[in-house]
């Protein structure tokens, strides 16, 4: 089971705390999963949902919240309309009774583009209930990975600002992103994600995201310690070489070693965990990393044709074996 299921699944078990609760939840149930259509002068309400606990959980709310019949019926996948299968819910006895009492029409008839103004400006407790509509309605965990985060894909916009400003009346923040000409709202920061969810009212899920993430970030900071001493390892190595090849060079060179090629493979020598940048301050006068590499390469050539023109192994022979 995914962690959206289980979110999902102790979400719908919540019971709002109040009417203007459930009437946020149920206004973003059909804001983010379906739509308020005026067809033949007649208003009508539907919502369809990849689940059926989803689908379930609109019918029982709008039964307490009005007392008005709602048909579910399921939609087979397969079809040109959709992959998976769905979960349909109409509503067309008192529909109109039932948006203007949500707030997702207004005074005038139109329609709310975003979420419902009594929702924005409700109670906190009515925030919570529509952040909750929205992740039961359209709304994804992201298992802890290289990344975590809440997303809740949005009808439009104006609908995804709605619930960003919801986010932050409860002290997160939340953004919107468009992807592939799908408007989102993400939360990313993990205590900000935790918080979300209990909010919500996903309290057990979050014991179990947490309890992952602490597993991942545990995880990934072996990576790191392992990177780390991985790194160490090779920069030891290459000390050693260098220092050897140095040493060698000097040795086949002897009096004819250019001074200043001889003063930089000393430092070599004497500073071997030293970095080419540490060296370069240790020279007098001081030198650029850059300009030390460059001496030292060019100690180690001169040698190597040295060693060719005496017939003797060169700077590489020097080279302790693993």
């Amino acid at each position: 089971m995914t962690l959206t299921t289980q979110v999902i699944d102790e979400l719908v078990k919540v019971r709002p705390p109040q009417q203007s609760a459930r009437a946020a939840e149920i206004a973003a149930l059909i804001r983010f999963a379906g739509s308020v259509d005026v067809v033949q002068g007649a208003v009508e309400v539907s919502a369809e949902f990849s689940r059926a606990a989803a689908a379930e959980r609109l019918v029982s709310l709008i039964r307490d919240f009005l007392d008005i019949p709602c048909a579910l019926r399921g939609l087979p996948g397969h079809s040109h309309e959709r992959r998976d299968p769905a979960y349909r819910v109409e509503v067309s006895d008192r529909s109109t009774e039932l948006v203007r009492k949500l707030g997702l029409v207004t005074r005038a008839g139109h329609r709310v583009i975003g979420l419902p103004p009594q929702v924005i400006s409700g109670d906190i407790v009515d925030i919570e209930a529509a952040w909750r509509g929205a992740f039961i309605a359209s709304g994804t965990l992201v298992e802890p990975g290289r990344s975590t985060s809440i997303e809740v894909n949005a009808p439009c916009m104006e609908a995804g600002l709605a619930l960003v400003g919801c986010a932050r009346r409860l002290g997160m923040s939340a953004k919107p992103r468009e992807s592939r000409g799908i408007d989102k709202v993400l939360v990313k920061e993990p205590d900000a994600i935790g918080a979300l969810l209990s909010r919500m009212g996903a309290h057990v899920t979050r014991m179990v995201w947490e309890e992952k993430l602490r597993s991942r970030e545990s995880h990934n900071q072996a990576r790191l310690t392992n990177f780390d001493d991985a790194n160490l390892r090779r920069s030891a190595r290459a000390a050693e070489v260098a220092a050897a090849r140095v040493t060698r060079a000097l040795d086949i060179l002897g009096e004819d070693v250019p001074e200043h090629l001889a003063e930089a493979g000393y430092l070599r020598i004497q500073h071997q965990d030293a970095s080419l940048e540490e060296l370069g301050r240790l020279s007098d006068p001081q030198l650029t990393k850059d300009a030390v590499a460059g001496r030292i390469r060019r100690l180690l050539s001169m040698a190597d044709r040295h060693a060719a023109d005496m017939g003797i192994p060169d700077t590489r022979a020097a080279v302790p074996r693993d």
